[in-house]
This record gives structure tokens, sequence and C-alpha cells, in this order.
């Protein structure tokens, strides 16, 4: 059987590729146009395996796309591919569009295509679930609310409302078409092969310089963080056995103000890395409060019951104990995170592909 991987190098992406090779029998195909964050070393040791195939396919394609599904063809469509990056979202709004509202309407109808020619047999294994985000529900007020699956969406920012948008068309295509679709929304994710520009790995690399550790406004903005194999294991897991129709939320049970997360970095960089930078006292004494983002979301917060009711899913990972691990991870590959920050992950593809 092949599951179909969209954005299968980036974070999250690589994240649940390497979930389904190391735990299960499955053949992946990794389709990722390789833009700035996707990044083929996040998933090294796996190129040489029989069961994991590349295609280097911009899902905005649609030839490329309909013959992947003929040469593939999957059982099912795990469907990561974006543009994430909300500051990003607000320079350049239109990448954020092409790829995250017309990419997915690409892959819909493609998959559509393709599933309207199986057998009974096959279209009874066949599912397309589309992973989505928590950004959707916009942000809470208070501190008890959560986001519910039933929550009405209320994007703030360019980012938010692509995927929000994207989430109602895979919605329209289960209704219309009886795609057999089920959707997922996390809250934010973080972990090892996180690329730099997201809070904690920017925060742990600044720290380590000894530059700025930028906090936007008061810092008292508040995220629900999940590791991110936590969720690659959710992922796997709804793919496999959730409800047709059905959305799920996937949190982390870590509610914490970005001032917290980024004074518990540096708490343990104390512990793990006491030789500091020159000039450098204490790793708290680099926090700069900068000008606060555009549109910035408040609180989010998910309520990940259902997910665990129904299919028994839970984190292994607590906020100390993954944070823990992903500052350890940084310290110990120092030379994948270097790559990164030079360009070389990328300037020697492109030199390939030449």
């Amino acid at each position: 059987m092949h599951i179909l991987v969209t954005g299968g190098a980036g974070f999250i992406g690589s994240a649940v590729v390497r979930n389904i090779l190391n735990t299960s029998d499955f053949n992946v195909v990794n389709v990722d146009k390789l833009t700035y964050a996707g990044n083929l070393e996040s998933l090294g040791g796996f190129d040489s395996s029989e069961r994991y195939s590349l295609e280097t396919v911009d899902i905005c394609d649609e030839v490329a796309v309909a013959g992947l599904f003929t040469k593939y063809r999957p059982s099912i469509v795990m469907h990561l591919a974006a543009e994430s990056h909300v500051d990003r979202s607000i320079d350049s709004p239109g990448d954020f569009m092409r790829t995250n509202i017309m990419g997915t309407f690409n892959l819909l109808n493609q998959s559509r295509a393709y599933y309207e020619g199986l057998s009974d047999s096959e279209k009874a294994a066949f599912r397309f679930h589309h992973i989505s985000t928590d950004e959707v529900y916009g942000d809470l007020e208070g501190t008890d609310d959560l986001f519910l699956e039933t929550t009405p969406y209320a994007p703030s920012s360019p980012y938010s409302a692509s995927k929000a948008s994207s989430d109602h068309l895979v919605r329209a295509w289960g209704r219309t078409y009886k795609l057999p679709v089920i959707i997922t929304n996390c809250s934010n994710n973080y972990g090892p092969y996180h690329f730099p520009e997201k809070l904690i790995p920017h925060v742990i690399l600044n720290a380590l310089h000894g530059m700025p550790l930028p906090i936007y406004g008061d810092g008292l903005q508040i995220r629900d963080w999940l590791y991110v194999e936590d969720h690659a294991r959710a992922l796997f897991k709804v793919a496999q056995e959730g409800k047709l129709g059905e959305t799920y939320n996937i949190g982390g049970h870590n509610e914490k103000t970005n001032i917290e997360v980024v004074e518990t970095i540096c708490e343990l960089l104390e512990e793990l890395v006491p030789a500091k930078p020159e000039g450098v006292a204490n790793y708290r004494d680099l926090i700069t409060f900068v000008k606060d983002r555009p549109g910035h979301d408040t609180r989010y917060a998910i309520d990940a019951s259902k997910i665990g009711e129904d299919l028994g899913w839970v984190p292994e990972e607590t906020f100390e104990t993954g944070l823990r691990k992903t500052v350890v991870w940084y310290i110990n590959n120092e030379d994948w995170w270097k790559r990164v920050l030079s360009g070389a992950y990328r300037l020697e593809r492109i030199g390939e592909d030449s």
C-alpha cells in the first residue's frame, strides 16, 4: 500500500514520513516542491529505502499530480504541503493563496478523478487526509475557552485565511463529490528539524550565538505546544482509523506564553551550555521585546478530547520533556542547522538539478 505525503520534506511532513517508515510496512511517496522549507536532510537514511520514493512536484501542477496517482495508485493521501510562516504571509500573501488554496484545489480534483476510477474495494480503502492548523479559528478571549472541532472559523492572517479556505474546499469535495475526507487541525508544533525562522529554534540558535532573542509585543501571547513526533503519531493514526467526514483537533495540552517559552529555553541552556558566548552573562539578558506582529492572535488552545476518546491518542511528551529533547537535539546537530542557516542544503540541491 502506498501513502502519498505532500510536503514530506517539511518539518511536520518529514516527521510523518519517518514515523510511517519506522512503524509500519507502508510505502511512502514524498511529494515536495522543495522550496526553502523543504529539507531532504531531515530524511537522512531513508533515501535508499525501497519503501520510500521522492517526487519533486508542485501540487499546483495538474499533469504532474495526475501522473502521481497513475504511477503509485495510493490508498491514502496525507496533504501537508503548505506555506506556513505567518510573517511571510503578511509580506507575500500571493504565495500562500497559490499553494494553500489552489494547490489543495488541484490535489482534490486529481484525487477525485482517481477515486472515481477505483473498484468498490479500492474506494472503501481510500481516504484523503487534510492536515490544517488551529489558526483557522482565530484567537480566544480569556483563559478558559478552548477550540472545538465545531468552533466557527475566524482567521486573522493571510496564512490562516488560506488554510481556512483549503479546509472549506476539502469539506465541499467531501459533501458534493463524496470524496472520503478527514481533516485535522493542530496546535503549534516544535521539535527536531524545525526550520530556524520559527520561534523555538530561532531562540535556541540566537542564544547559542549571543544574539538578541526577539519577542513580539509583551510576549504574553499564549500558544498550545505540541511535540512534532506526537503529532506525527496522531496523524498516522487518523489517516488509518479516523472516521470519514470528521474533523479532529490535535493539541499538546501545553499552554504557554511566548515569554515563558523563551525563558524556559534560557534556563535549559544555562544548564546544558553553561559556557556562553563572549559578553553574555545570562541567556535571559538577550531577551529583546520588539514591535508586535500586525493582527497578532492573543491565545490559541485546543480541546483534543475527541481524538483521545475516539482514537485513543494522547501526547507522550509534556512541554518540559519535549522542549528539553528539542534543545538537546539542536545542540547535538550543529551540522544540520548550520547547513540550513548557510543555505548549503539548497545550494547543493540546485547544483544537482542544474
